[in-house]
């Protein structure tokens, strides 16, 4: 076990026995992490989403058994948080690909961020934990709590429409 896994694991079981500076200092530190998972997913709410995140794990951590899987843990409940976020905030339908602007079109300049609004929120989520977290199949497949096929699918699509988008 190396020192900083040490010491996080110290940090989650004084924080689980209520210490309230341990507390702190563990959300702290995951503080950038959940921004990182939760910006991309819920796009302008964001933030919000990072905080009802940090909300649940700070509720949730008397629960955590095992405080080496603490981000791991803190993945899951990141990447729930910002899907129910960005349901509740943006439509839910993916846009159709034809509303995208034309090749000619002046707003082409269009960024990541305005392509990912195109696409739902499962979507996002999906594409985060492959092509940022890295996760293979199986692994985001879990943390999304859908079968492996499921995860497979909307990732395939996802990219489709993320590059559909992007080229038009």
């Amino acid at each position: 076990m190396t020192q900083p896994q040490m010491i996080e694991e110290r940090l989650v079981r004084a924080a689980q026995r209520g210490d309230t500076v341990a507390m702190n200092e563990l959300l702290d530190g995951l503080t950038p992490y959940v921004g990182k998972i939760c910006g991309p997913i819920a796009l302008g709410d964001g933030p919000d989403a990072a905080q009802e995140a940090l909300i649940a794990i700070f509720r949730g951590l008397h629960g955590l058994e095992n405080p080496a899987a603490l981000f791991g843990w803190a993945r899951a409940i990141a990447v729930r948080e910002a899907v129910r976020v960005a349901r509740r905030g943006q439509r839910q339908q993916p846009a159709e690909l034809a509303e995208l602007p034309a090749a000619d079109d002046p707003q082409l300049l269009v960024d990541v961020q305005d392509v990912l609004r195109r696409l739902s929120p499962e979507h996002r989520a999906v594409l985060v934990l492959r092509d940022l977290e890295g996760l293979d199949e199986q692994a985001a497949a879990a943390v999304l709590d859908v079968p492996p096929g499921t995860a497979k699918s909307r990732l395939h699509r996802a990219r489709a429409s993320f590059r559909k988008a992007w080229r038009s």
